[in-house]
């Protein structure tokens, strides 16, 4: 936290903002006459440039079950397309690159997880504009992730999959059901699944950078209003469309079916943004969303402050 703390100091000291002409030179292909943002102070710079955090693209995998490097309670992002082995995304790779470019089954998809927002989400790379392929423009935008397409170099909101600055502005990215689940549990429901290999070598993986993050009483580089109802603003939602649950309530209870869906708690997944080795975090749960045919639904397991600041006029879950 002492080091988001020092960033964030540094970043407001230098004035580094929000400003087109200070970033055309970084973003000579962006179309900075196109917007559907109110006001550039919205986007600030997280610190790294442009491509400073590298997304991975084309990942390799190996077997679950030769995979003995990953800790039982970490999580992973679970992607599960027909035709093909059930594939899991360590989350001990994403903290340290944001974006994973695969192809799954012939589907092009991009793995994402924001640390700072605790948003992990998967799209659909196909849009009506073409195949896209993702990369971190090193922006922040209510603390959550700004993406770049490499085709336009259009910029987009990782919480929402939703172009807003740039040629594709408008373009609305499809969620793919997915959730995050522990590595336990993905192993002993997909003994035949895959595992991403580590992108490169370094011992940063399976660590935390954001130290007790999810404990802190205010997120990074968020000025905006915190979430009604006294919900702390790092407390974890589970997003559906433009309705939240919380974490709170769902785990309670294990099971709630409203709204059309059945949301499920079960016990065993770490929090990656708790204790420095992410193994080690306290037990936030494993959480899955299905329909009245019991098929997997698109979902986001948040922070409050961000859903708040995306769906402001969002439906809170706070009870039957």
């Amino acid at each position: 936290m002492l080091r988001l703390a020092l960033i964030a100091l540094t970043l407001m000291a230098t004035g580094a903002g929000a400003d087109p002409t200070f970033w055309k030179p970084e973003w000579p292909q962006t179309n900075f006459a196109k917007r559907n943002i109110e006001s550039w102070a919205e986007i600030l710079s997280g610190g790294p440039p442009k491509d400073g955090i590298q997304a991975i693209d084309a990942p390799t995998f190996r077997k679950a079950v030769g995979e003995t490097r990953i800790d039982g309670p970490e999580p992973v992002i679970t992607v599960e397309i027909a035709g093909t082995p059930p594939r899991a995304y360590p989350v001990r790779y994403l903290m340290w690159h944001e974006i994973v470019n695969d192809t799954v089954a012939g589907v092009p998809i991009a793995v994402t997880f924001c640390p700072l927002c605790n948003s992990g989400i998967v799209f659909d790379r196909r849009t009506a504009h073409g195949t896209l392929s993702f990369g971190v423009s090193g922006k922040l935008r209510n603390s959550d992730m700004v993406m770049y397409d490499r085709e336009t170099h259009s910029w987009w909101q990782q919480a929402q999959g939703l172009a807003i600055v740039g040629d594709l502005t408008g373009t609305q990215l499809t969620a793919l059901p997915a959730w995050m689940e522990s590595w336990d549990q993905f192993r002993a429901r997909a003994p035949g699944g895959l595992v991403m290999e580590p992108p490169q070598q370094g011992p940063q993986y399976g660590r935390n950078p954001y130290a007790r993050y999810d404990s802190a009483s205010r997120p990074f580089l968020y000025s905006g209003d915190p979430p009604p109802h006294g919900i702390p603003a790092l407390a974890r939602v589970v997003r559906v469309g433009a309705r939240a649950w919380p974490l709170t309530r769902l785990r309670e209870a294990r099971e709630i079916r409203e709204a059309e869906v059945t949301l499920s708690w079960e016990a065993g997944q770490a929090s990656a943004l708790d204790t420095t080795r992410i193994g080690e975090g306290r037990d936030v749960g494993t959480v899955r969303v299905r329909d009245s045919s019991g098929r997997d639904v698109p979902h986001d397991v948040m922070f409050a402050f961000a859903y708040h600041a995306f769906w402001p006029d969002g439906q809170w879950m706070l009870s039957e």
